[in-house]
């Protein structure tokens, strides 16, 4: 009798999450299209509604195309989003990428207990908790370390062999990276 109360309970634990992921609208996905391939992120609204409203309004700008992945840590993650270092349209400057951000103030920091895992979109800050704005990094593992301390924003759903190839940086410089990859286009929607 145990075995069918658990099978029951696991029944109704994936219906739940096939609920929640039907009705999940197609604005709470970006699509960022990479060398190798699209990558598909199910953007999480009621977890940072701020940053997801920050993103979505960037991607649908058109203020990510074309932004390098300027720092890129083996193991680690893959950052981006350096609106105003990142664009070879304004000028990529190497030296510089990572330190910009976008023309819209900081976002104060929606910190949840959605864990960094593989996939897991993270957003970037400096020192301050209140200083995310638009640059965001993808977990290339599980990264427990920044529980709590960064704001989730989302989860690769589809792609993620796509992100696996984005070009790695020098570990010695931080994952700095010469010559990066990029954001070819980034939409909203999937």
């Amino acid at each position: 009798m145990r075995f069918v109360e658990i099978a029951f309970a696991g029944a109704m634990f994936l219906a739940s999450i096939a609920g929640t992921a039907s009705a999940q609208s197609k604005d709470d996905f970006i699509t960022i299209q990479l060398k190798d391939g699209p990558v598909v992120v199910q953007l999480l609204p009621d977890v940072a509604p701020k940053h997801v409203e920050r993103i979505k309004a960037l991607a649908a700008a058109g203020e990510y195309d074309n932004v390098a992945f300027h720092r890129v840590i083996e193991g680690f993650m893959a950052q981006t989003g350096d609106v105003k270092y990142g664009d070879l349209n304004d000028g990529y400057e190497a030296g510089a990428a990572g330190t910009g951000g976008s023309s819209q103030p900081d976002l104060p920091s929606e910190f949840s207990e959605v864990p960094f895992e593989r996939g897991t979109v993270g957003m970037a800050r400096s020192q301050d908790p209140n200083s995310a704005n638009s640059q965001f990094f993808i977990m290339f593992a599980p990264g427990s370390f920044l529980n709590g301390q960064y704001t989730v924003v989302g989860q690769v759903v589809e792609g993620m062999e796509n992100v696996d190839k984005i070009k790695r940086g020098d570990e010695a410089n931080n994952g700095s990276v010469t010559d990066p990859d990029r954001m070819i286009k980034v939409t909203v929607g999937k």
